[in-house]
């Protein structure tokens, strides 16, 4: 995963976009989060970690209202065009496997999910799994919110002591 968001921040930075912009991207994207963001940041641009930890976190956090207005809506109107809706169905069944989480700890289920930072978790995955259960929008808004903050203090803090180690 370092070595897609080392391409990622290659790319971005070679076509003359800010550092501050190239982490912001980089946590805009599903799967790399602020977690990769702050990895970014961190590691490979050398930003201070205060201003590249609320960099990511925003850009972690901006699509988050959306998935939980609009996903459903758009999964519905995906799942009417053949080929497109394979992937669709596929992906509201593998997230909903995640459920037992959130069924067995309500809410608070939703939060250790988002602020563990492991593959398959995650705010873009804590919202699409909020609104495939048709969760509170708000409360699970500021649920996410939180814990995308959690996953990214811890990613900054492992950042800071391992990230020079990592690129070898």
């Amino acid at each position: 995963m370092q070595e897609v968001c080392r391409s990622i921040q290659e790319f971005l930075s070679a076509h003359g976009i800010p550092a501050w912009l190239v982490v912001f991207i980089i946590s805009l994207m599903p799967i790399l989060e602020c977690r990769l963001g702050m990895f970014a940041a961190i590691v490979l641009l050398d930003m201070n970690p205060f201003v590249g930890f609320l960099i990511a976190f925003l850009g972690n956090i901006l699509p988050i209202p959306f998935i939980l207005i609009l996903i459903n809506k758009i999964f519905e109107l995906l799942k009417k065009i053949p080929h497109i809706n394979k992937p669709i169905f596929w992906l509201e069944e593998h997230t909903l496997k995640k459920k037992d989480k959130i069924d067995k700890y309500g809410i608070w289920g939703l939060l250790l999910f988002v602020a563990i930072p492991l593959p398959g978790t995650g705010g873009w995955t804590g919202a699409l799994l909020a609104s495939l259960l048709q969760l509170d929008k708000k409360k699970s808004f500021g649920v996410i919110a939180i814990g995308v903050f959690i996953a990214g203090l811890v990613i900054t803090v492992l950042s800071l002591i391992f990230g020079k180690a990592v690129l070898g």
